[in-house]
């Protein structure tokens, strides 16, 4: 995880100028995070989780939201506190967050489980589960497909960034292997100009109260 945090250190400041603004140009991704919203936020605070410099946290806060950010990397933590200073973020590790059990209503965690390999996505969600409220939402959304890309150089800088693709079926049987129930699976083609060219799937989930 330390060429991964180091890499979107190195990237951070480039990385807030391309995509902070991102949402203006994805109806489908403002959609999904409205849903969260609406579900999430009555149970307590969202997370952005992998929030990079925090252009789903802005959106959710503008849109009425309670939110916080956490990411691997220092470097996009304390940019995303510059841009977004009405906002609390903080370092954490989505495999083994600092947080207690139950704290959140609700997970957006977008194009950040990519970095998850294939042998620790199980743990990666039971460890979202156990931070969610019953009740509490997980929205993620990745890459379609079965590659693994290592990208060793971006918008002309060196970095080592590992991401993986996965298929959606994939990723809800691990959800529902985690205890998360699966409340919406939708896939779509990415916006011309916008963004990556490839497909991306959003699976909305819930941690299902407990029996009574």
């Amino acid at each position: 995880m330390n060429r991964l945090s180091e890499g979107y250190d190195i990237l951070a400041e480039e990385y807030a100028a391309r995509y902070f603004r991102e949402l203006e140009h994805k109806p489908f991704d403002r959609q999904m995070l409205d849903r969260l919203r609406i579900l999430a936020a009555p149970l307590g605070v969202i997370c952005d989780l992998g929030c990079g410099p925090g252009q789903i946290a802005r959106y959710l806060k503008d849109h009425g939201a309670e939110v916080i950010g956490v990411d691997l990397s220092p470097g996009m933590v304390a940019l995303a506190g510059k841009l977004n200073p009405d906002i609390s973020f903080a370092c954490g590790n989505m495999l083994a967050l600092d947080v207690p059990d139950e704290a959140w209503g609700g997970i957006a965690a977008f194009y950040s489980i990519i970095h998850v390999p294939p042998a620790s996505i199980l743990d990666a969600f039971c460890e979202l589960r156990r931070v969610l409220k019953p009740g509490g939402l997980l929205l993620t959304a990745f890459h379609l497909g079965d590659d693994t890309m290592l990208v060793e150089e971006l918008w002309g800088k060196q970095v080592s960034l590992e991401i993986f693709f996965y298929q959606r079926a994939e990723m809800e049987a691990s959800m529902k292997k985690a205890g998360l129930e699966i409340v919406e699976s939708l896939e779509r083609d990415p916006y011309p100009d916008v963004e990556y060219q490839g497909r991306r799937a959003y699976i909305l989930a819930r941690r299902t109260p407990p029996r009574r």
